[in-house]
């Protein structure tokens, strides 16, 4: 079980093989969260391949007894004197700072304690038929990584922080994802599912939601040679983010990433949003059930070099094409091979760029400096739907 010679960035140079390597005694079967951070752990720098069977949750203690988001909260905080402390109208545009502040804060960290799990250098993690990591974090920090065959459910923070100064209004921000890569480099994520579960997440605060999920899959800090692909991404807003900052230490020259076959359905934005990246995104499904909760598809970010072809876009007749694209700061955008299907119409080819810059300013120019030569198979557009549909996800691989 080792990524293709051609599959994508996370080819390049030595592949990517995660725990092939492995001896007997470093592949183990788990079915609870001290059994996966065991294992995970277990003789560090030795190729590892790491079975996961059933139910994992992540929001347990060490014995595997369930915790409530009241367990995890530190003595000084409680939400109610949270939100009569920051409330906009008394407390303004100012940074949330002081005490009750610094509790959220330590709870936070409570809760991090017990849902992050770190996955190092040579690991495989493998879901056998059915499984799923709910409510956990697993944060890829090592080189040589392959998950697959997992669903990633409900990374649920339970206290997300009231930040006046994010956008127009302020908005509340969480901090977990379902799948981090931090400095990873050379990983294959491949057939896995990607969702929010029954949380939805629908209460509001200071008249913004209330949101408890971040990311699905963010790939930040300098990581590089990255293949994303066969996954369904679902019932979300912000899907995928590479790249973290606008002032990076590590990304410049870094962040290549191959997302291809997968499927985007019912998300509202970052699928995916680059920064400083060269990223193929090829023979995507997108699938935007209503046009309410949708911002954007490719988000071209600081320095970022998107050649994206081959697409299929399947969204409500109202929705502007230019709406598709959303400019953060980035230059250019390669994008041919379209292919959109606007309500009850027929699949037409569209150009992302040309539609981008007739609705918006400043132009997006078309070079993007580089040319992908890690490909195994480019489907035609018209293809992908029937394609992702049927192959996309768990337990198809």
């Amino acid at each position: 079980m080792v990524l293709g010679a051609r599959d994508g960035w996370a080819a390049a140079t030595t592949g990517t093989t995660g725990g092939a390597a492995a001896a007997p005694r470093d592949v183990r079967t788990v079915s609870k969260r001290s059994e996966l951070a065991a294992a995970l752990a277990a003789r560090p720098g030795v190729p590892k391949i790491v079975y996961v069977r059933g139910t994992i949750e992540g929001n347990v203690d060490a014995r595997d007894r369930p915790m409530s988001c009241d367990d995890f909260a530190d003595p000084a905080y409680n939400l109610p004197a949270y939100l009569a402390r920051y409330d906009p109208a008394t407390w303004g545009r100012t940074p949330v700072s002081g005490p009750l502040e610094d509790a959220r804060a330590r709870s936070q960290a409570n809760q991090a304690a017990q849902v992050v799990l770190d996955v190092g250098p040579d690991t495989t993690v493998v879901g056998l038929g059915g499984a799923k990591l709910h409510g956990l974090t697993l944060r890829v920090t090592g080189d040589n990584v392959i998950l697959r065959n997992l669903r990633f459910e409900d990374a649920h923070d339970c206290f997300p922080q009231w930040d006046p100064l994010d956008g127009a209004d302020g908005n509340w921000n969480s901090e977990y994802d379902n799948l981090d890569l931090v400095g990873a480099t050379h990983v294959w994520v491949d057939h896995n599912d990607f969702g929010d579960g029954a949380d939805t997440g629908s209460v509001e605060y200071f008249g913004r939601k209330y949101e408890v999920h971040d990311g699905l899959l963010d790939i930040v800090t300098g990581s590089d040679l990255v293949t994303v692909s066969w996954n369904r991404l679902h019932d979300h807003d912000k899907t995928m983010l590479i790249g973290s900052t606008d002032h990076p230490d590590a990304d410049t020259g870094k962040l290549r990433v191959t997302v291809h076959h997968n499927e985007f359905t019912a998300i509202g934005q970052r699928a995916p949003r680059v920064r400083y990246g060269r990223v193929h995104v090829y023979n995507n499904l997108y699938r935007v059930p209503e046009v309410a909760s949708y911002t954007y598809s490719l988000g071209v970010g600081v320095e970022s070099r998107i050649y994206a072809e081959e697409n299929f876009f399947r969204i409500p007749a109202a929705l502007p094409l230019g709406a598709l694209v959303e400019y953060w700061k980035g230059t250019v955008l390669h994008a041919t091979g379209t292919l959109v299907a606007a309500g009850h119409a027929r699949p037409r080819p569209v150009d992302l760029l040309a539609e981008y810059n007739a609705a918006n300013d400043p132009d997006l120019g078309p070079d993007v400096g580089w040319t992908p030569a890690l490909v195994p198979r480019l489907d035609p557009a018209r293809e992908v739907p029937a394609r992702v549909t049927a192959g996309a996800g768990p337990d198809r691989a």
